[in-house]
């Protein structure tokens, strides 16, 4: 079984049906103890980091993802769930988040803009990944994802980046801790690219 986070974000039911579209089955859930007891945590969602962290807190979901990660249990991060993963999000004012990925959450400069850029960055792009990641199994390199965002994490610490996408500038679209993954974009909707990491991480 599946677990995804329900903070109050939204983009659920579509990450469940991505999941049961490749014969996995998936629950979504906001309790505590089940999260402690999954075998696999999805953490996706849209919407502001702020409103993502005061969710978790306000359920009992940090103490509880913090204890599922420690077992050692595979967790994959999307969009927002990825950003709260660093230790700070200069979204909307200074937000701490999770702190596994060593690094800070910024937004795309309005420099971008002006050289005609359309921030948010919605739409297709290419992901250059590192080719030793099982999540990236039988994955062509610098395939195609889908994203929706306005800001992006930047790693302190290099070794924790799995793949860098260019929108204007490189910005870092996977990252990797130990068990944890994280992806900028979202592979519910990424068609067959998104639906074999999807598989590669249900098979962790």
């Amino acid at each position: 079984m599946i677990t995804i986070i329900d903070f109050g974000g939204g983009n659920l039911r579509s990450v469940q049906k991505s999941i049961e579209y490749i014969g996995f089955k998936a629950e979504i859930t906001s309790d505590a103890e089940t999260v402690r007891k999954a075998s696999h945590i999805i953490f996706p969602g849209n919407g502001a980091f702020g409103d993502c962290i005061a969710g978790m807190k306000k359920q009992g979901l940090v103490s509880a993802v913090d204890e599922f990660i420690q077992k050692g249990n595979p967790f994959l991060g999307i969009c927002i769930g990825m950003q709260a993963l660093f230790e700070k999000s200069y979204e909307f004012g200074v937000h701490d988040g999770l702190g596994y990925i060593k690094g800070v959450v910024k937004r795309f400069s309005d420099e971008l803009i002006m050289k005609g850029m359309k921030i948010p960055h919605t739409g297709w792009n290419s992901v250059h990944f590192k080719e030793n990641h099982p999540i990236f199994k039988d994955i062509k390199q610098d395939s195609y994802f889908y994203f929706v965002h306005s800001f992006y994490g930047e790693c302190a610490d290099e070794k924790n980046i799995q793949g860098r996408t260019n929108y204007g500038i490189d910005f870092v679209s996977a990252v990797t801790y130990e068990n944890i993954t994280g992806v900028q974009f979202h592979p519910e909707k990424s068609q067959q690219a998104g639906l074999k990491l999807m598989e590669n991480f249900c098979n962790l």
